[in-house]
């Protein structure tokens, strides 16, 4: 069975709940919740800063068996058997996937002539953008999940407004005093994410 990787960290009351698997802290907001009905949780995805909806009906149980399998597998409780989706164009088991491309008939025309035909020409020229703009990608990338994560949790806080200037002008020194009266959690995290996605 694919196990889930995926991790998360909860937040309540501007302070770190549980961090971790993403299984572990679903069932760790649970038992709060089950103590503290009126407790007003957020849990981030570590990797985007985004807010991940937690389905927490059942016992302890089917909470922590429902997160922790991977989620594009489907499973049959039964017999506990993997199942796969019907094969669709493409290789599946390649990874490579049928989707439909717009072009103008100059750019199939040029496609057209490049070796190895359309697709390894298209596959070719995403390698190599992915390349030339890797750090750059991940650098942006790792600044839209902190403010992702700074507008769901800190956007009433002081100072919220200058942070996110700062945060998108590229001026850490600037960000981190605006940030300086927030729960230290919360800073904390919200840096986390901005060095590369909380990883």
């Amino acid at each position: 069975m694919a196990r889930n990787t995926r991790t998360v960290t909860a937040f309540m009351d501007g302070s770190r709940l549980a961090a971790g698997a993403l299984g572990d802290v679903a069932c760790a907001v649970k038992r709060v919740l089950d103590a503290e009905p009126t407790a007003s949780i957020l849990t981030f995805d570590d990797a985007t800063g985004r807010v991940v909806d937690l389905d927490l009906s059942g016992d302890a149980v089917t909470v922590a068996w429902r997160y922790a399998v991977a989620p594009d597998a489907e499973v049959d409780t039964r017999a506990e058997i993997v199942t796969r989706t019907p094969r669709g164009r493409g290789r599946p088991r390649m990874g490579v996937v049928a989707r439909e491309v717009t072009l103008l008939p100059r750019h199939w025309d040029w496609l057209a002539g490049q070796p190895g035909g359309a697709s390894a020409a298209l596959r070719r020229l995403v390698d190599q953008a992915r390349r030339d703009s890797g750090d750059r990608d991940r650098a942006r990338a790792a600044r839209e999940g902190a403010y992702r994560f700074m507008s769901a949790l800190a956007g009433d806080l002081p100072g919220f407004e200058e942070a996110s200037r700062a945060l998108f002008a590229g001026d850490r020194a600037r960000l981190e005093r605006e940030m300086a009266d927030w729960p230290p959690d919360v800073r904390a995290y919200a840096l986390r994410l901005l060095e590369g996605g909380g990883e």
